[in-house]
């Protein structure tokens, strides 16, 4: 049985409220529910048991410094299409500063592939999914609009309080994410 991991932070449930907050006013968009909201450090993807037993031992050993953070901004992820056309498939808050975040998922993606996984291919931004964008859906006006409403979206300042390993099930009605492990962030 293969399992689709990732490994995130989950923020603070006034965080999560006051995302929940701003969703809405885009037609179509799949808003993600308090459950999905979460910054992934590290995309794993699926791997067997073995490596996941071995990303948790991996993940066990790594030391993270404080995480406190804040709320800043909204955006999009855009698709470019074969007419070089950009679609938005992800609506997201941003999280900054991102220079004590990038540290830490370097540190994780280090400690991944020295266990065999492959190096994170993707540049890191660090974010939380808000909304995401079905292909046949063309509502641009209202992503922009959307954009535009919440482009001084911010909160104070907030600390993680837990680095989770997290397992993605795919369902019919979106991903649902378990935690499969968690260690404490000491500072």
């Amino acid at each position: 049985m293969m399992h689709r991991l990732f490994i995130g932070l989950r923020p603070p449930r006034e965080i999560r409220a006051a995302l929940m907050s701003i969703m809405g006013g885009i037609a179509g968009a799949r808003w993600q529910s308090d459950d999905q909201l979460h910054l992934t450090l590290r995309y794993i993807g699926e791997v067997d048991r073995q490596m996941a037993e071995e990303v948790a031992l991996a993940m066990a050993r790594i030391g993270t410094p404080p995480l406190t953070v804040a709320l800043r901004g909204v955006g999009r992820f855009e698709k470019r299409g074969l007419d070089g056309r950009g679609r938005t498939d992800a609506i997201w808050a941003g999280v900054a500063p991102g220079d004590t975040l990038q540290r830490v998922h370097n540190k994780i993606d280090h400690a991944l592939v020295a266990i065999g996984l492959p190096a994170e291919g993707r540049a890191y931004l660090p974010h939380i999914t808000l909304a995401r964008l079905p292909r046949s859906l063309s509502v641009e006006q209202e992503i922009d609009a959307f954009i535009a409403a919440h482009a001084a979206f911010s909160s104070a300042p907030f600390a993680f309080t837990h680095i989770t390993l997290f397992e993605s099930q795919l369902t019919r009605d979106g991903a649902r994410y378990d935690v499969v492990d968690r260690w404490p962030i000491i500072g």
